[in-house]
């Protein structure tokens, strides 16, 4: 199987490329016929230089020198523009190629066959039912900013896949010269509105009919069931999630929820006209005809006062059912039940709005309603201790007045609870029902949310929402299970989970965790947590969900998902699973309808197994705990001595690109929490963070620490148990096969300059001392001999797109050096064309990446 997507990656991708590429250098484009010609030249000279260990602003100084003499250095600028240009539109092609070949270069899985004939085998039908009663996936879409393609490249990106599979090469052509004069830079940051607006269109385009047709194909392998419409549901935190983002405000909240709704239903009556046309019976025709007029009043009125009441829709439904099935021989029954199918899955809010805040907002937002209702707290609660506090937390539920608070963010926080329990009453309780706690520190944060939801959104004490607790860094993680035993063990708060249903949400954040921790320790320490919280819920007898908040990359909990989920030990509660995605991924893993059913469905069906069948090797024994402990330790104290180094954000600030991101028009929220203008590590958020170290090609949080853990083991005369870890923890392994992930995509000889830095040259080789290392090793002990062996789609596929990417590297060094040079020769109007150019360059190696923050 390796061998054939082998063969099809360069068949389809890399030699196709070649063809479309040089289609490309014909064009009659500015950008093309300035930097066609030479970019192969510029490539070749980047390789070979930086082989040589020459600085990459050394290597565009002989470049220009050899090719291009007369250039001033105003005519170098323009020229490295147009380069970036254009490997940016490279990139795109390389996009599609991929996405044109998605079948032949993926493993597509029979998932459903699969589970049927290991079912059937095992005797497990009711086993079957019970987790297709139980079980579920939620997949929620995140606005961070790291999305770089504008919605016009993405079209033009969605027809170039389109052209590709069907080799209609002048279409081909035509697009290419339409995508060489298409603007890919935005002017201006898009609003958190505008950042919503572009996800729906997945929603409706992609995940819509993606998960349709899973739906239909597990119906007909695994038999349909009433509650089936629960397996999947998907997240949404545009317009919600007001963590650092002041731009979010309960005035956008409600519009996107509108949106939601408006953008569902007309998801719907597409498919409906299609199946009205279908069902033409006495009987069935009347009543399609009154939901026809339903469905085009709601879209024709903007006011909400003809909204269709699901439990409405639903008994037409049942009512059309029960027609089709006794009077007309069930004709045309599957195109009815899959449209049933996707309004149990989508009702009428599409997507779940997550409200989300950091901790230290809502504490200043309860401190402000606090101020503006004497009398709301008894005398002497600051001097009370943490049992106290809670106590009289959750016997709050007074009328309190909010309104007059000058500080805007905390008067949104305030309102924000009201605007949850208005989207319930307008798209359904689904609509908005969880408030998500950044930066939990335990359960009196999670006490002051339910005592303001409570005075500020439903008045009463029926409030119909669930209070999620963020666990994010390593403390915080390790008194996870702490934190809910005293939450449970509340009356207040447990008579809250009864009316809950016993669910509780817990969130776990593997981003700020790997930035907190480190890569090892990061995933460990949450591994652990879920184990803890689940035994103490497990004794309270509440049912938990976890709720991860991953990333891209393996450093912020990306890479092989459902490898990790298949890697739960029955210690971890497992009746769901719950992820962000976010920026570039969701469009390379969910871009497309085949991708998205095929990532879903490795989702979806390693949960279901992961429930059906006994895994014995997602089971760690002491031992392997005691050894895991030991790696996680020793992995740890590597990355915090680098952490604690006193050039560590120095060179973040100095070296890299961190400092861009917040001046790049591609999010609508800021780098970093807090408005102090010094560089906090604790205020700097992730993407970022990640972000800075991918440009660098350093990777640093996706492997630093793993090296020095495995080599003190080796030393120790421990290597055989580390091998046997690998071998028998699916969770182990899964972590080593990311972390290659991550060593794939560094380049050193890209910054091997910095090693002869004067200030941080010996900081750089700390960092390529243990990459060498950790690569060593990983190799040792997974007995491969390059990383990502074992998957060749994903090592040819980041092979190739590295080496497009290369010049607009080389390019973004040399522009960060000539930044300081300029900087200190006072050229301040030269210095900020090389400013805009590191900003330029950021966005072609993401997309280039896809994964990479």
């Amino acid at each position: 199987m390796s061998d054939q997507i082998e063969r099809a990656f360069k068949e389809e991708v890399e030699l196709k490329y070649q063809l479309y590429n040089s289609l490309f250098l014909t064009l009659p484009l500015d950008a093309v016929q300035q930097t066609g010609l030479l970019l192969p030249l510029l490539q070749d000279a980047c390789q070979k230089g930086l082989a040589e260990g020459l600085s990459p602003a050394t290597i565009i100084r002989n470049f220009f020198a050899e090719h291009k003499p007369g250039f001033t250095e105003e005519d170098q600028v323009k020229f490295l523009f147009k380069v970036i240009q254009y490997v940016e539109r490279q990139i795109v092609l390389i996009d599609a190629l991929e996405e044109a070949a998605y079948k032949k270069i993926h493993r597509i899985g029979k998932h459903w066959e699969r589970i049927r004939d290991k079912v059937q085998r095992k005797n497990l039908e009711e086993q079957l039912k019970k987790v297709l009663d139980s079980f579920a996936i939620r997949v929620v879409l995140t606005a961070h900013p790291t999305q770089f393609y504008p919605g016009k490249v993405l079209a033009i990106a969605t027809d170039l896949m389109e052209a590709i599979k069907k080799g209609d090469v002048a279409y081909v052509r035509d697009l290419l010269q339409q995508l060489g004069k298409t603007p890919f830079f935005r002017k201006k940051k898009p609003t958190a509105y505008d950042e919503a607006h572009a996800l729906i269109w997945y929603l409706s385009n992609v995940f819509y009919p993606a998960i349709g047709e899973i739906m239909d194909n597990i119906s007909k392998s695994l038999a349909d069931h009433e509650q089936m419409g629960n397996l999947i549901a998907m997240g949404f935190w545009p317009g919600g999630d007001r963590d650092g983002n002041p731009f979010v405000t309960v005035d956008t909240t409600i519009k996107v929820a509108k949106r939601l709704r408006a953008a569902v239903t007309g998801c719907y009556y597409e498919d409906f006209k299609q199946l009205k046309r279908r069902l033409s019976f006495p009987g069935v025709y009347e009543l399609m005809n009154e939901l026809d007029v339903m469905f085009t009043d709601e879209l024709s009125n903007s006011s909400g006062e003809k909204n269709i009441k699901l439990d409405y829709l639903k008994s037409k439904l049942d009512e059309i059912e029960s027609i089709l099935v006794e009077q007309h021989q069930g004709l045309f029954l599957d195109q009815f039940q899959s449209f049933r199918r996707k309004i149990n899955v989508f009702g009428f809010y599409f997507a779940s709005i997550d409200v989300r805040q950091d901790s230290r907002i809502i504490h200043k937002a309860f401190d402000a309603l606090v101020e503006k209702n004497p009398g709301l707290l008894p005398d002497g609660f600051d001097e009370m201790d943490a049992q106290q506090k809670l106590d009289v937390l959750l016997s709050l539920n007074a009328d309190v007045e909010m309104e007059g608070v000058e500080d805007d963010v905390v008067q949104d926080t305030l309102r924000s609870f009201g605007v949850m329990k208005t989207i319930q009453e307008q798209n359904g309780e689904m609509g908005a029902h969880r408030y998500i706690i950044s930066n939990c520190r335990g359960p009196l944060d999670m006490a002051r949310v339910l005592a303001m939801a409570k005075m500020c959104g439903w008045k009463s004490d029926e409030v119909s929402a669930d209070i999620v607790p963020l666990f994010e860094t390593i403390d915080d993680l390790e008194g996870a299970g702490t934190s809910m035993t005293t939450i449970y063990n509340h009356p207040v708060y447990k008579a809250h989970l009864e009316r809950r249903k016993k669910l509780q949400t817990v969130m776990l954040g593997f981003s700020d965790g790997t930035k907190d921790g480190g890569y090892l320790t990061a995933n460990w320490s949450i591994y652990r947590a879920k184990e803890d919280i689940t035994e103490v819920s497990r004794n309270a007898d509440v049912q938990v969900m976890f709720f991860d908040g991953r990333g891209g990359p393996p450093a912020r909990g990306g890479g092989n998902s459902h490898l990790f989920y298949s890697a739960m030990g029955k210690k971890v509660e497992n009746k769901q699973i719950q992820m962000t995605v976010q920026g570039q991924t969701i469009s390379s893993h969910y871009g497309i309808k085949q991708a998205a059913i095929n990532n879903l469905s490795h989702l979806l069906s390693a949960g279901m197994e992961n429930n059906l069948f006994n895994h014995k090797e997602a089971e760690l024994d002491d031992q392997q705990r005691a050894l895991f402990e030991q790696l996680s330790s020793t992995s740890f104290n590597k990355y915090q001595s680098l952490k604690e180094n006193d050039l560590f954000m120095p060179f973040l600030e100095e070296r890299s690109t961190l400092k861009y991101y917040g001046l790049a028009n591609i999010g609508s929220r800021p780098s970093k929490r807090g408005k102090d203008s010094k560089l906090n590590f604790d205020d700097l958020r992730a993407i970022p963070f990640v972000g800075a170290w991918s440009q660098l090609k350093l990777n640093v949080p996706g492997f630093y620490g793993l090296g020095t853990a495995l080599k003190e083991q080796l030393d120790a005369g421990n290597w055989d148990a580390c091998v046997g870890l690998y071998n028998s923890s699916v969770f182990f392994k899964a972590l080593v096969a990311n972390s290659m992930q991550s060593m794939s995509k560094t380049n050193f000889s890209l910054t091997q300059y910095m090693s002869e830095d004067p200030k941080f040259g010996g900081f750089w080789k700390l960092i390529y001392d243990e990459f060498k290392l950790t690569k060593e090793l990983v190799l040792k002990i997974s007995g491969y001999n390059e990383l990502l062996e074992d998957s060749a789609r994903s090592r040819m596929s980041i092979s190739l797109r590295e080496r497009i990417v290369l010049p607009l590297l080389t390019i973004q060094q040399h522009a960060l050096i000539q930044v300081d040079e300029k900087a200190q020769e006072g050229n301040n109007e030269i210095k900020e064309k090389y400013e805009k150019m590191v900003i330029r360059s950021l966005f072609g190696n993401i997309n280039a990446s896809r994964n990479s923050v």
